[in-house]
């Protein structure tokens, strides 16, 4: 007679065979888990760092924009320090205007002399020519007198004349002190922007005087008394006898 099955007691039960979760080495679950926990945390940390960086970078872009963009296209195309101020003023093609206006820069009573050779036909777009030490000529829309003063190496500031190529003069930078000011005066009215900026019209007369304000009057009716010579007409494409006026 075969024995009767018998179920195993408690203690002879699976939960006491080997092998089990409770009885398992816990040890050997742990050491899997970290590495994956340790891979996700830096993999966090550098996608963070990556967000914070590029937000960083493109932060500083759109604050400057523009200048960078600048940078970037005089380095590319290699522009001269003409064509760069043409662009940033937005000058219009050369012979798109052509005027004259008669200016003086008076120092301390003393008249720079714009009609030596380092001051004569220093740009194509705005310049003195012919010798002439007073008048100048535009040749295309929208140019200030920064690309004038700019292209034979003259500066001005709320306070100082700079000439970095006049070699005629011991003393390259004058400034305002006691009871000596720059005055700026277009047309004989008080001009309190940036002169730089200007853009004159055909027969302006610009003042740029650093000294006593009592000369002023005196310069401004030497300013008047400067002739300022019309435009040449264009000569009629189809005119078999035409003359230039």
């Amino acid at each position: 007679m075969t024995a009767d099955k018998i179920l195993p007691k408690d203690i002879d039960s699976d939960y006491s065979l080997p092998g089990r979760l409770e009885e398992s080495n816990l040890d050997i679950f742990v050491s899997e888990e970290i590495p994956a926990k340790s891979n996700a945390k830096i993999f966090f940390s550098i996608m963070l760092i990556f967000i914070t960086v590029s937000s960083g970078f493109y932060l500083f872009y759109f604050a400057n924009q523009t200048d960078i963009d600048s940078q970037i296209i005089e380095n590319t195309l290699n522009l001269t320090p003409e064509q760069i101020l043409v662009n940033q003023y937005n000058v219009g093609t050369y012979g798109s205007e052509h005027a004259h206006a008669a200016i003086a820069v008076i120092v301390d009573d003393t008249k720079l002399n714009f009609g030596l050779p380092q001051f004569q036909l220093s740009s194509k777009y705005i310049h003195f020519e012919n010798d002439n030490p007073y008048l100048i000529h535009k040749h295309a829309t929208n140019v200030p007198l920064a690309m004038l003063f700019s292209s034979f190496g003259m500066e001005l500031t709320s306070d100082c004349i700079i000439l970095k190529n006049n070699e005629s003069s011991k003393n390259k930078k004058f400034c305002a002190k006691e009871n000596h000011s720059l005055f700026f005066y277009v047309n004989g009215v008080e001009y309190t922007s940036d002169i730089r900026e200007y853009v004159f019209q055909h027969n302006d007369r610009i003042l740029i005087s650093l000294g006593d304000e009592g000369l002023i009057s005196k310069h401004l009716k030497h300013l008047e008394s400067l002739e300022i010579f019309d435009i040449p007409k264009k000569t009629p494409e189809n005119s078999e006898k035409a003359i230039t006026i």
